[in-house]
């Protein structure tokens, strides 16, 4: 490597310095990326600070006005209008109604809630935080076993990174110049796949240790069809948007706006049958709370953008990528080799910030490795092309993200759980989200071995 690369290299290490000193990530990127490109200014006079600089007066601005990134706040004012409008009590409820005669049905319907919030929150944190909420006072009232409890919160709450319409999808597709509908399409199937898993871990478990779990509570069929009810507007919302977008009736942007509407509806609607509804004076925390959000998200996009330009003018990424594609390894080796990293890098950064950071190193050399942007399947080392590798490792790249939300020692999701049940050791709480660890480890070597149960469904729907 040259002068060039090197400083790219010490720059990369200073910004995991300064994000393992929990200096905020969007922080860290625009120090790295502004202080690395000083000293390149000083390595190679060339490469002018000046310019660089002045380059990014109106990045900010670009990235807001940008028509694709729009769909951002809608999808998280659904998830806080949803929340408000009490969609998580009666996604709870619906589910504990309908796995309510299985022992451990509770526990199961927490999953089955987490899965319903995902799809109109899209974030994992988010997810979790409101499910616990919810869950966690029931399932502790019924005496459920507190590591089984919180793991099982732990664990479902990462299904809002995945389960569509998730913003980190939206970002990774615009990061890799992806199709966001053709992304949203082939999480559907993976995010399926996670919660048949999570359901079969909580009756595995509770089937080998009864103790685990109270006896089911049987409801009168009046009970249970209220309670099923109440599932009716997540399945319109969740159907409204993947439903419009399979059947090309709008691109993602109107289907988030179709969602927010549909929530506004049920919400003042929910006035007249139920006791959790939407008001004009309750549409304020929403709206502050999209605010923030997103005010998070495009600094940490404009910060990106400031490390991007830096990784750019040090050359780095194109070395690693020669250094990689020449180095003679197996392209399902290295392909594991990222897979992992992203998992180490999970215990630490927010999603989003990891699709940023990392992603534009890692797509140059998966696209090298697999033969260039242009090459049929058949000649191709991963047997697909440029376009189904991107919708392949897109959807391997979240589950690994999910999985580094649970893995000890920092699983972020674990310490969200954590804050709700702070008499419950930690420890605990690692200890009941090991099995659900397990299978998302099996479920990442399915999606290994049959990348068609990411790419079958964009290209039935497109076909």
């Amino acid at each position: 490597m040259g002068e060039r690369e090197l400083v790219g290299l010490a720059g990369l290490f200073f910004l995991f310095i300064l994000i393992g000193f929990r200096i905020p990530v969007a922080l860290s990127m625009l120090v790295a990326g502004i202080l690395g490109s000083f000293a390149l200014s000083i390595v190679a006079p060339f490469l002018k600070f000046g310019p660089y600089i002045l380059q990014f007066k109106s990045s900010l601005w670009n990235n807001i006005a940008n028509y694709d990134l729009s769909v951002v706040p809608l999808f998280i004012l659904m998830g806080f209008l949803a929340a408000e409008a009490g969609l998580s009590r009666d996604l709870f409820a619906g589910f504990s109604a309908l796995f309510g005669r299985i022992r451990g049905g509770v526990a199961m319907a927490a999953i089955g809630a987490c899965a319903g919030f995902g799809a109109v929150s899209g974030s994992s944190i988010a997810t979790a935080s409101t499910m616990s909420r919810v869950s966690l006072p029931e399932l502790s009232k019924l005496k459920y076993d507190d590591g089984l409890a919180t793991g099982t919160l732990a664990a479902g709450g990462t299904l809002g990174i995945l389960i569509p319409p998730s913003v980190a999808l939206v970002i990774y597709a615009i990061v890799v110049e992806a199709s966001i509908v053709e992304m949203f399409q082939a999480a559907i199937l993976p995010g399926l796949l996670a919660v048949i898993c999570f359901i079969t871990v909580i009756w595995l478990r509770v089937r080998l240790n009864p103790e685990l779990a109270p006896e089911p509570k049987v409801l009168s069929h009046v009970e249970v069809k209220q309670a099923l009810w109440r599932l009716v507007p997540v399945l319109l919302i969740f159907g409204t948007i993947i439903a419009g977008l399979g059947m090309g009736l709008f691109t993602p942007t109107p289907a988030a706006a179709m969602g927010v509407l549909v929530i506004l509806i049920f919400g003042f609607l929910s006035r007249f049958f139920s006791r959790t509804y939407l008001t004009i004076h309750k549409l304020k925390n929403p709206i502050l709370s999209t605010a923030k959000t997103a005010g998070m998200i495009y600094f940490i996009l404009f910060a990106a953008d400031v490390l991007k330009g830096f990784f750019s003018r040090s050359g780095l990424p194109v070395a690693l990528t020669d250094l990689v594609a020449n180095s003679g390894f197996e392209p399902y080796l290295v392909l594991a080799l990222m897979l992992l990293l992203l998992i180490i890098l999970g215990c630490f950064m927010e999603s989003l910030s990891m699709i940023l950071v990392v992603i534009p190193f890692f797509w140059p050399t998966l696209i090298e490795l697999n033969g260039g942007d242009y090459i049929t399947a058949a000649d191709a080392a991963f047997g697909m092309t440029a376009d189904q590798l991107k919708i392949w490792f897109g959807v391997l790249a979240l589950v690994v993200v999910e999985l580094g939300l649970i893995t000890p020692p920092v699983g972020l999701n674990v310490f969200v759980i954590k804050s709700f049940v702070p008499d419950t050791p930690i420890t605990k709480i690692f200890k009941g989200v090991m099995p659900f660890f397990a299978v998302e480890i099996f479920r990442v070597g399915l999606l290994l071995l049959f990348p068609a149960l990411c790419l079958l469904l964009p290209m039935y729907l497109s076909g």
